[in-house]
């Protein structure tokens, strides 16, 4: 038993063009916060992605010429293709009013596509699960990016090995503390960090280069074909760490709400696409010309005077990379809960400038609580390593799926065109997920089982709304019928505002008929407020009212439906006040809310196993208060209550 509020708001299947996008398109501000949430991920790469390459399978890869120039062409276009072209020429530009992620995409995706088709059924289930597969990720960047910093301390101070993890975990505790000051203030202190962070892995690099600059021809693609070819094994099993060097990239879609696509886009290509491009090269010569580097080449590319300083920029800089993946749970979270996949969530905002910029507690401590139980129970970067990979490409293969969806139902591309597309990511990332699938044995099995429970709960909340939304139909009855019985009865009437939030127009608020039916009171001017949420991230002020007076103008009952984006904050009072504005009559200043609470039990009707509604269940009862949820102010809130059986 527990209770959910009647006024759940109800997603809307409308779509409509988006309107202009709430970031202020690359403002420098906002490019050098994005390097410090948006780039941590994929800019700490190098940290460990080639040490993973030539330690897998207890150094299958061995540090020859021919391998480590396939190695590295093999990520340089990798990072080109998966990165600069599909993620940011192709899917950024698929924005919801400026907002990304998989789920966001997989909306709006099904808005073009033909309702009641298999594509637009489809097209939400891969959105869910590519969203869970999202969260399974982020449990294991802020645990493998800090680990493998820290470790570097083996190298200046090889006494300190013991030591590693407890400071590890000091770290991560300290990065979770700092998230409720918002993604503004700590991208703007990350920000400069990842500038210098980004400068020093060209510094690094540059140096080998110079002393070697037949390296270079490391970017031809042509190394890696050869490498494909002579060691087809070999190559097959590289990929599978070879994907570390583009793990965050689909953060940068996630994030794209944050900060809008043009500094990311810039950031990119200006700084950090350079900067990475070097250091790999780095780390080439490095192994080319010193083997028993392979190991660990990242820290061996620092002169030894050098390598604490390193150290502790790389702390900093990995912070930032567990930063791009909370900030971009946040983002994905809120998009599950707008879009009727999760229960209503306690959502702070931590910009008064950017929308999308926000904090929510429960996320963040359940992310906290399992990448605290990966370090403990891994303890080492090697051991993530192999859990590491699977739910990325995984996502990226769903986003390329998702987008080749859109680009027939929206851009209507020609099929040569969806079908290259396809062909040329789309092969590149299962060939990934090929090389991870033996990880899936030796921990990749844990994102998956994250996804999988997620994946579980979002349906399972999105099929039990349903289920109850139709026993509290016919509970609620009719709203047409009963105002003509309320407009025949004697009631007395009460001074001031009554607002009933309720989710439609059509059936009668609970409360209302409660109020009515028991303490025989009407008020004299009555507003029931339903919300809806549109298949766009934000409604503007001027498309946000709704006003209804059901048929009689003289009666002082009205019906105001408001329009929200699935970011916006649904605030009913300030929704009210515009609707004022417009005309509705009635006086908000001593208006009373009435909220309608049911009390859910459970039943032995059909609909949905047992197991999933104790699981309904348990997430209603810790949904957020509607009172917080829609701002109602607390001295004026009457919260009435039903039981439904489901």
């Amino acid at each position: 038993m527990t209770e959910v509020a009647d006024a759940q708001p109800t997603p809307a299947a409308t779509a409509g063009e988006p309107p202009q996008s709430a970031h202020h398109a690359g403002g420098g501000g906002l490019m050098l916060a994005a390097l410090g949430v948006v780039f941590g991920d994929i800019g700490t790469s190098p940290l460990y992605a080639m040490q993973t390459v030539f330690t897998l399978d207890d150094g299958l890869v061995k540090p020859t010429s021919a391998n480590v120039y396939g190695v590295i062409s093999m990520t340089f276009w990798a990072i080109l293709l998966i990165v600069s072209v599909k993620q940011l020429m192709f899917i950024l530009r698929a924005d919801n009013d400026g907002e990304g992620g998989i789920l966001s995409l997989a909306y709006l995706t099904r808005g073009a596509v033909k309702p009641g088709s298999r594509r637009f059924t489809l097209v939400m289930l891969l959105g869910v699960f590519g969203a869970s597969l999202f969260f399974g990720d982020s449990l294991i960047t802020p645990a493998i990016s800090v680990l493998s910093a820290v470790e570097g301390l083996k190298v200046p101070a090889p006494g300190l090995a013991d030591f590693v993890l407890s400071i590890g975990l000091v770290i991560i505790v300290a990065l979770f503390l700092v998230q409720r000051f918002g993604t503004h203030l700590v991208g703007r202190f990350f920000g400069p960090v990842m500038v210098v962070w980004f400068l020093t892995l060209a510094a690094l690099g540059i140096p080998h280069i110079l002393a070697d600059p037949h390296v270079l021809t490391a970017l031809s693609p042509h190394h890696a074909v050869a490498f494909a070819f002579r060691h087809p094994f070999i190559a097959f099993i590289a990929m599978g760490a070879v994907v570390l060097a583009v793990t965050g990239a689909e953060a940068l879609y996630a994030d794209m709400g944050h900060f809008g696509r043009v500094p990311i886009v810039r950031a990119w290509f200006f700084l950090v696409f350079p900067c990475l491009t070097i250091n790999y090269l780095g780390q080439a010569q490095q192994i080319l010309h010193h083997p028993e580097t392979a190991t660990s080449p990242f820290f061996h590319l620092a002169p030894d005077a050098l390598s604490l300083p390193l150290v502790v920029l790389a702390t900093l800089a990995t912070i930032i990379a567990s930063q791009a993946v909370i900030s971009g749970a946040y983002s994905v979270a809120r998009q599950a809960e707008r879009l009727g996949y999760l229960p209503r969530l306690t959502v702070r905002q931590t910009s008064e400038h950017e929308s999308g910029q926000i904090y929510i507690a429960v996320v963040n401590w359940a992310l906290f609580a399992g990448v605290i139980t990966l370090m403990v129970v891994f303890k080492a970067s090697e051991k993530l390593a192999t859990a590491y990979g699977v739910a990325v490409t995984m996502d990226l293969m769903l986003t390329t799926t998702l987008f080749c969806v859109y680009a027939a139902a929206k851009l209507n591309w020609a099929r040569w065109q969806i079908l290259a597309f396809a062909l040329v990511f789309g092969l590149i990332e299962f060939n990934f997920f090929a090389g991870n699938v033996a990880k899936v044995l030796h921990g990749g099995w844990l994102p998956l089982l994250v996804a999988g429970g997620l994946c579980t709960v979002m349906l399972t909340w999105r099929r039990g709304q349903h289920l109850v939304t139709e026993r509290r139909i016919k509970l609620e009855g009719p709203l047409l019928p009963y105002l003509d019985v309320l407009h025949s009865t004697d009631l007395a009437h009460v001074p001031g505002t009554a607002i009933f939030l309720h989710p439609n127009a059509e059936t009668t608020p609970l409360a209302l008929r409660e109020n009515a039916d028991f303490n025989r009171v009407i008020h004299q001017s009555v507003v029931i407020v339903s919300t809806r949420v549109s298949n766009i991230p934000h409604v503007p002020a001027e498309q946000r009212v709704r006003v209804d007076d059901l048929g009689d103008p003289y009666d002082h009952i009205s019906h105001v439906t408001l329009n929200f984006g699935f970011q916006d904050d649904q605030d009913v009072p300030a929704g009210l006040a515009l609707a004022v504005e417009q005309g509705l009559d009635a006086s908000l200043d001593d208006a009373v809310y009435f909220v309608s609470r049911i009390t859910i039990h459970r039943s032995d009707r059909p609909g949905m196993a047992q197991w999933r509604k104790r699981l309904f269940v348990g997430l209603a009862h810790n949904a957020a208060t509607p009172v917080e949820y829609f701002r109602l102010p607390i001295g004026r809130t009457v919260v009435m209550g039903a039981q439904v059986r489901f």
